[in-house]
């Protein structure tokens, strides 16, 4: 029987932690959670945005420049929760789509931040929102750099 070097089975065991995480059922349910997410508010903003927006006491009113300018994000939040969600099943699109998924959700969360920081306190459903986000992002964050790591360790 052939003797495996040391090195060579460390390295074996460091792809199978990799395949471990690309495969990870706790990263598929991040990304299926926050591409759901996505997807549907997306969907709600491009589709029903006078209702979306009603939920949170923003009246659109029959402004069509405003309703054009509401429903475009919409679709981008749309666009990326499909994005997010072909991730958890689609090997060569994990990586782009917790990516997207995780400054998709900062970048929400931070601005939010931001506004509350230079406007004032919005409705409560906003600050969830913006709660909600900033907790989405960071669980992305550990899940990137857990994939990150396992990445490193094979280039």
């Amino acid at each position: 029987m052939e003797q495996v070097p040391e090195s060579e089975r460390g390295l074996a065991k460091q792809k199978g932690k990799l395949e471990n995480m690309k495969n990870s059922s706790l990263l598929k349910v991040i990304l299926i959670i926050s591409g759901l997410v996505a997807t549907g508010i997306g969907g709600a903003i491009l589709f029903l945005p006078t209702a979306f927006y009603a939920t949170n006491g923003i009246e659109l009113g029959g402004n069509i420049s405003l309703l054009n300018e509401v429903r475009a994000p919409g679709g981008a939040l749309l666009a990326s929760g499909i994005l997010i969600v072909l991730g958890a099943f689609v090997t060569n699109l994990t990586f782009i789509s917790l990516v997207v998924s995780t400054l998709l959700y900062l970048s929400y969360g931070l601005s939010r931040t931001v506004s509350i920081a230079i406007d004032g306190i919005p409705s409560e459903g906003l600050v969830q929102a913006a709660a909600l986000e900033m907790v989405i992002g960071l669980v992305c964050i550990f899940a990137l750099s857990r994939y990150r790591q396992g990445q490193k360790r094979y280039t």
